[in-house]
């Protein structure tokens, strides 16, 4: 029997889809072997449609079996409304081990700010209290509101009350930044949007001086994007934080600062010696994580540097915690070891912080900003963050 016949007779349904691939006025016929030339393949040659008995698989049954846990009748026969268990939850119920959440605005708000906590001391501090500086009580966190940095002008009230303001303040002082940031240079305007989305963070300095010369002019001398007198840019100071500068004027009044007035009056609470460095921070949110203990450099030349927070809530007239940072308040001065690297944070991996010890500042009208020196206290990210962002000056 040829070929073709045997391919017929084991393999009808190849035979008819060889056939169905030819026009439907013709079917092919493979030739007998004894007629194919000899560079074709003979009745001995496989063509993966040999006779050859197929590879044996091997059965399941030859596999060693793993042995079946060993459950009791009670364990099979499960309650209903028994909560099933993922491995990894271990001995947590789901909700427990889930990390995000339905509904952060109430779970931040039943938390305390905790601001009376007690100082934390590290292992070794006592015993060596001889040598180390005692923090004096009630110093670590000084609170501050938009009014007190920027009289007479209803800052606080229009900033906790108005969501749109907070939100264009914040888009153009990100966008200002961005946009005169060496780092940032060149990126495509694609680019741009997508680091510019209202859930990333942007950072760069503020100091505006550096970027455009003397920054720091009369309210009355800004101009912004859309003046007119384009052409006049020349014969005054240029402003680096423009669209800032607009957005001030056209919600405070002409007595508003400018953009730069405005960076560098928060950034000159740093104190002495500041690095000028600024960030606008998002964080996680809608979840909760653990704590992150940490302080940023360590650091406090002179002992009158600080750190300063500008929050941004997420709801108007918001009065509660999960805008700034947790923070741990400490009984002495934590200074960075001399070898540590400058301006690199010094963390605490691992440090596990009784919750008694830890603060949760509280963001509200008259309150809208804080400040710390950084050796007086460790800090972290909320653990459940509730917030537009906060901008960190140092």
């Amino acid at each position: 029997v040829g070929l073709n016949e045997r391919i017929e007779m084991r393999f009808p349904i190849i035979s008819s889809l060889l056939c169905a691939s030819i026009a439907p006025s013709a079917c092919f016929l493979l030739p007998s072997t004894h007629q194919l030339p000899n560079r074709l393949p003979t009745t001995t040659t496989r063509l993966h449609l040999s006779e050859e008995t197929p590879r044996r698989r091997r059965s399941t049954s030859d596999r060693p079996r793993r042995p079946p846990p060993n459950r009791s009748s009670s364990s099979r026969q499960r309650n209903a409304s028994e909560i099933r268990r993922a491995p990894h939850q271990f001995d947590h119920t789901k909700a427990e081990a889930r990390p995000f959440l339905d509904d952060p605005a109430a779970f931040v708000k039943q938390q305390s700010a905790n601001e009376d906590a007690p100082p934390y001391v590290f292992s070794g501090d006592e015993n060596n209290s001889e040598k180390a500086t005692l923090i004096p009580e009630g110093s670590h966190f000084i609170s501050m509101s938009l009014d007190d940095v920027f009289p007479n002008l209803d800052f606080s009230q229009k900033f906790c009350s108005g969501k749109e303001f907070r939100q264009v303040l914040r888009n153009s002082m990100r966008e200002d930044v961005f946009d005169s940031t060496p780092t940032y240079a060149g990126m495509s305007e694609k680019v741009r949007k997508m680091l510019l989305l209202p859930d990333s963070s942007v950072q760069g300095s503020w100091n505006c001086r550096q970027y455009q010369g003397a920054a720091a002019i009369d309210a009355d001398e800004a101009i912004d994007s859309d003046d007119e007198n384009e052409n006049d840019d020349d014969r005054r100071p240029k402003l680096r934080m423009r669209k800032l500068t607009k957005v001030l004027k056209e919600n405070l009044g002409e007595k508003a600062p400018t953009g730069d007035q405005f960076m560098e009056t928060i950034g000159n609470l740093c104190g002495s010696k500041p690095t000028t460095h600024w960030i606008d921070i998002v964080g996680v949110l809608d979840r909760r994580v653990p704590h992150s203990w940490h302080q940023d450099t360590g650091r406090s030349p002179g002992g009158d540097t600080f750190t300063v927070l500008l929050g941004f809530p997420k709801e108007d007239n918001y009065d509660g915690v999960g805008v700034f940072s947790h923070a741990v308040h400490l009984k002495y001065e934590r200074v960075a070891p001399e070898d540590h690297p400058q301006n690199e944070p010094v963390v605490y991996p691992g440090l596990t912080v009784d919750d008694m010890y830890i603060v949760k500042p509280r963001f509200a009208k008259g309150s809208e900003i804080i400040m710390f020196r950084d050796i007086d206290a460790i800090h972290s990210s909320p653990d459940v963050a509730y917030r537009a962002s906060v901008m960190r000056f140092m």
